[in-house]
């Protein structure tokens, strides 16, 4: 979830660079509790909240397992064939077998994490632990650490092939480049930054307080375009084809963008709270999770118009999303209860 700001900040323009997010993006969501607001925030200016997590409907598809509290931000990794999931009470980053779900390593984190990417194949997961100001670095498989200090309350990072990853600080209203565990560089421009994604040579940002989504100049840092994405948009993930689908989760709909020149090109509504979303290139399928029904709905996006392809009921409150390469498995967060939802199609 993006959280709300104390203070809405007076922004600079910089710049920034980037490269390509891959394989999954990890959804973000809920308070403390788990809880959310049924249907996000009610002020049209602030940022959008998933819904209220009622009981399920109908029982769960595949099977789940009990991890610990609070887990969000989900993340696979196919190289290694692993699975990170960062959970509460304490905050910790666990590395999961992806079949069994059984820890193969617990990492302790200063603070809260909502969101998980892997910086490339291989890895390491990237880590921004927002009650901390931190990005944390966890390489795979063996769980080695790098903390880098960033600004405040960093919510996603994504990686580009040259070793930059890519910050986006809430409540600072910036993105950090961050090379080598130190910060090079910084854009200042966004407001309440979101997702962070990038694509060959850009990097795009939601901003989910202005409602906006926006793309930057990967060589020079000068920001490119930016167009309006919906009514409450939250997270954002790459698709093939230099495109982007956007989740606009107060508005109910999936929006899907090309990137250069920034427009939209393609919508679907598909009501009940849109919320995580994670795509697999490798069959033009993206996967949304909808927190007010809890489900989750497979999207056909090789074209800009997306088409419903499936729908699987879930755990109750399934903000996180992953996916396996070929999208014969999946894996959901039920963060009010602490379980692991696993998909097999």
């Amino acid at each position: 979830r993006a959280s709300a700001r104390p203070s809405r900040v007076v922004c600079r323009a910089v710049g920034v660079a980037s490269a390509a997010l891959l394989l999954t993006l990890a959804a973000c969501g809920g308070g403390e509790d788990g809880s959310t607001e049924q249907g996000g925030s009610t002020e049209q200016g602030g940022p959008a909240e998933p819904a209220a997590a009622p009981e399920p409907a109908e029982q769960p598809a595949g099977t789940q397992v009990q991890v610990a509290p609070l887990p969000q931000g989900i993340v696979y990794d196919a190289e290694t064939d692993l699975l990170a999931v960062a959970v509460h009470d304490p905050y910790r980053l666990l590395l999961l077998d992806p079949t069994t779900l059984e820890t193969q390593a617990s990492v302790e984190l200063a603070g809260k994490v909502r969101h998980l990417q892997v910086a490339a194949p291989g890895g390491p997961v990237l880590v921004p632990s927002e009650t901390a100001n931190q990005l944390v670095e966890v390489s795979l498989p063996d769980a080695e650490v790098r903390v880098t200090d960033v600004q405040e309350h960093p919510h996603d990072a994504a990686g580009a092939p040259n070793g930059d990853i890519f910050v986006g600080n809430e409540f600072s209203g910036s993105i950090s480049v961050v090379r080598d565990g130190q910060v090079r560089q910084t854009i200042e421009d966004l407001t309440q930054p979101g997702s962070v994604v990038t694509d060959g040579a850009l990097v795009a940002a939601v901003d989910v307080e202005d409602h906006t989504l926006s793309t930057y100049d990967r060589s020079t840092g000068e920001r490119i375009g930016r167009v309006e994405a919906g009514a409450g948009p939250t997270h954002a993930v790459a698709l093939s084809g230099g495109r982007l689908a956007v989740t606009d989760t107060r508005g109910g709909q999936v929006l899907v963008f090309a990137l250069d020149p920034l427009r939209q090109v393609g919508a679907l509504e598909v009501g009940n709270s849109p919320y995580g979303v994670v795509s697999d290139p490798t069959t033009d399928m993206l996967w949304v999770t909808l927190t007010d029904s809890n489900e989750l709905v497979g999207l056909d996006v090789s074209g800009d118009q997306p088409t419903v392809v499936e729908t699987h009921p879930t755990v109750r409150q399934p903000d996180t999303v992953a996916v396996a390469p070929g999208s014969e498995t999946l894996w959901v967060t039920g963060t009010a209860d602490g379980v692991i939802q696993r998909i097999s199609r």
